[in-house]
């Protein structure tokens, strides 16, 4: 029976897609994002301990597809009444592609609406295998130089826009998604790579994500040390700016979390 590592469940999300979502986290990363609020999903598909208020305590649990489905489908009246569904996070999806191809298959058929979140870090064909059971991707665009997406994420961007422009040509709703972090993706010449990007590709609309560090602490459960202990947040003011960068060559961009 196929099962998946799960590390989180979340209900009553209104940012990773349409309407009420629930949100499923599926454990394995294999890249190395300095500001990476979730430090507990990377490396390995394998559950990880962490020493949490002084408890060891076991991040990840093994789930059926029958067991999942049973579980966020007490949601359900939820996902009718907003126009929401169950989003795949993670982690990266695309490290458990064959149990979240499973999953969504499941709940494609009950009618459910589908998304992933994703990195697009993976060959081709991982993520063409979820496209048939998906509604909606939300797709992460960081650092759009093909040396500094390898060397500081360890990401291949060029395979990054292949997967993208796979994306487009598919009969789903693609966001790309913009984490706004100081000293990576905010820089005059990452924004321009981005926007030439999306320009290309023909996208009118972007979800800005501003840097927060809601995640550090988790970095200390690891014992490992988190880079961007010492940066700060941007302000409201630095973050419109860059709102109506985008917005100035065509795109609508929507901000997450700004006041």
């Amino acid at each position: 029976m196929t099962e998946g590592l799960v590390f989180n469940i979340q209900r009553y999300s209104v940012h990773d897609g349409d309407g009420i979502r629930t949100i499923i986290f599926l454990k394995g990363c294999p890249l190395k994002c300095p500001w990476c609020s979730n430090p507990e999903s990377r490396l390995a598909v394998k559950p990880t301990v962490w020493n949490k208020n002084g408890q060891a305590e076991t991040v990840g649990e093994w789930w059926t597809v029958d067991q999942l489905v049973e579980e966020v489908m007490k949601d359900e009246i939820f996902f009718r009444t907003s126009g929401g569904g169950v989003t795949l996070s993670g982690g990266e999806v695309l490290m458990q592609a064959e149990f979240a191809q499973a999953l969504l298959k499941e709940l494609h058929q009950l009618g459910v609406d589908t998304a992933i979140e994703t990195t697009g870090c993976f060959p081709l064909q991982e993520i063409a295998s979820l496209t048939p059971y998906l509604n909606q991707v939300l797709f992460d665009l960081k650092i759009m130089d093909q040396t500094d997406a390898r060397q500081v994420i360890g990401i291949n961007q060029e395979l990054v826009k292949e997967n993208f422009a796979f994306l487009r040509t598919q009969n789903l709703e693609l966001t790309p998604r913009i984490p706004l972090i100081p000293g990576y993706t905010t820089s005059q010449s990452n924004i321009q790579a981005l926007i030439d990007y999306l320009i290309q590709q023909e996208v009118s609309a972007v979800h800005l994500l501003p840097f927060h560090q809601y995640g550090s602490n988790k970095y200390q459960y690891l014992g490992w040390e988190y880079q961007l202990k010492d940066a700060s947040t941007l302000t409201d003011a630095e973050v419109r700016t860059i709102q109506s960068i985008f917005e100035a060559e065509g795109i609508s961009a929507n901000v997450d979390g700004l006041k």
